[in-house]
């Protein structure tokens, strides 16, 4: 008993390393493609808001949208609102992404120079 009672802090100690780490890699945003994700999120309604109470989600087009997750799902949380937003909203022919309003009409246009953007559009936003 003696034995156990010294290695029980440095138990604890591990066990919470390894709770805070897994939250860590699970809040983590997913990796993306600067060039691409910088040219679509001008035209994304989604952004955050930086308050002292913490991070907000807010949209542009309506003013009563306000989403407050907590800070663990905070990045995953604002990934599945662009996502939503540019399943309905890109979409590629070729080599050029295509940003579309509401309304369906063309807003603007990005030339994907490589596979991996190519791909990275597809994949993450799904289209």
């Amino acid at each position: 008993m003696p034995n156990l009672k010294k290695y029980l802090p440095i138990a604890l100690l591990i066990g919470f390393i390894l709770f805070g780490l897994s939250a860590f890699f699970q809040s983590k945003p997913s990796p993306k493609n600067n060039r691409v994700y910088k040219a679509v999120q001008k035209y994304s309604p989604y952004y955050m808001d930086k308050r002292f109470g913490g991070l907000t989600i807010l949209n542009r087009e309506d003013p009563e949208f306000k989403e407050k997750p907590n800070n663990m799902t905070l990045f995953k949380e604002f990934e599945r609102l662009e996502k939503g937003w540019g399943k309905t909203h890109l979409k590629i022919e070729g080599t050029t992404l295509i940003i579309l309003d509401n309304n369906g009409s063309q807003l603007s246009s990005l030339l994907l120079h490589t596979k991996e953007e190519i791909d990275f559009a597809r994949q993450f936003y799904g289209i």
